[in-house]
């Protein structure tokens, strides 16, 4: 049975009001993992988690990271997201491919060379930092719809508050409208890891952000069992689904596709948490470094030097792509293109972070 657009439409009315990117990233992952399975092998959809755009009442509502066994985190996360991506099940090739050891997350022992020039270069001009937040503004349109903006504040200790006007933020604060998660701050700490440790340690530590069957770093032993309770806990749903022959734990490329979807979408997600941060924009710069599908590129933008880093579609099943352009000095990013390969972007987003302090935006003076 192929999990269609219905069925994503039904499950997203469960959830809180999602954004439109939201639901367009959730699309997409639905029809990479249909391009990427066969027909019998796309079993179910993760819970997902609505977009947090308005200011709520209360902060019942979390963000759901569960993913399936090997759900492929949605394109797009991150950037102008501000949700979780949707997730789904779907059933490796049962062909293992030649690639790297198994529970190896390195993709080489060095990286992209621009991106890791402008993270050295980032590192080196690093000073004191101002403030104690950073403010996202971030403006997307989808299919040429007008744009929606939201204003989200980061704050050093882990406090996440977003909302549709500048001038709504102060009451969110006051309110406790606290919207942060243990998986945010995990994803932040990894990237601020990678500026100066291990890229293999700092890629584990990204992926690891949230629950998966992969069992990176533990032995052959540990990783299947990680595998078998993974199919146990799914067991429900692929006996639902009329799937009679558990799947087998990729290997090789597979495998590396899998982790390297997680390291974008995590990484691309810290960086828009902490995009005013220079640590956190080194330590995402040095992780997409070893990303082999992520392409970089010189580019100009607004008549300023920038990069243009894409995430290929190996990362997204075979059939979507995610765009982000940087400025090629700072490493801030400034514009998230997200749609099928060779066709115009579905989604656009762009955005602006800097740091402020929370005491400034409470009272209205940022």
């Amino acid at each position: 049975m192929i999990v269609d657009e219905m069925d994503l439409v039904s499950q997203l009315k469960e959830a809180a009001p999602l954004r439109s990117e939201a639901y367009e990233r959730a699309r997409m992952t639905l029809r990479s993992a249909m391009t990427e399975a066969e027909p019998a092998q796309v079993h179910e959809m993760a819970p997902v988690p609505g977009a947090a755009p308005m200011r709520r009442k209360s902060s019942s509502r979390t963000r759901n990271h569960r993913l399936g066994f090997l759900g492929k985190v949605g394109i797009g996360a991150g950037i102008g997201a501000l949700a979780a991506a949707a997730a789904i099940v779907i059933v490796a090739p049962s062909t293992p491919q030649p690639g790297a050891p198994v529970g190896s997350t390195s993709q080489g022992p060095t990286g992209n060379i621009k991106l890791v020039s402008l993270a050295t270069d980032i590192k080196a001009s690093d000073g004191s930092l101002s403030g104690d937040a950073s403010l996202v503004v971030n403006a997307q349109t989808v299919n040429g719809r007008s744009p929606y903006v939201t204003y989200s504040l980061y704050t050093d200790s882990g406090e996440y508050y977003v909302t549709d006007t500048q001038s709504a933020l102060p009451a969110a604060i006051a309110g406790h409208d606290n919207l942060a998660e243990d998986v945010n701050a995990r994803e932040v700490a990894a990237a601020r890891f990678a500026a100066t440790g291990d890229l293999d340690a700092a890629r584990k530590q990204m992926v690891n952000a949230t629950p998966n069957p992969f069992g990176l770093g533990l032995s052959p032993a540990e990783q299947k069992a990680a595998w078998d309770k993974a199919l146990a806990e799914e067991a429900r749903i692929l006996k639902q689904k009329g799937v009679t022959t558990p799947p087998k734990r990729p290997t090789g490329k597979a495998l590396q596709d899998l982790i390297n979807n997680r390291v974008w979408i995590f990484s691309v997600d810290a960086l828009s948490r902490g995009a005013a941060n220079p640590k956190i924009r080194a330590g995402v710069l040095r992780l997409i470094s070893t990303i082999p599908d992520v392409t970089v590129k010189d580019s100009t933008t607004g008549g300023q030097p920038t990069l243009t880093l894409t995430a290929g579609p190996a990362l997204f099943g075979g059939s979507d792509v995610q765009v982000l352009t940087i400025d090629a000095k700072t490493g801030m990013p400034i514009r998230s293109e997200v749609g099928a390969l060779g066709k115009k972007p579905s989604s656009v987003t762009t955005y602006k972070a800097s740091r402020v302090t929370v005491a400034d935006v409470k009272a209205g003076k940022s």
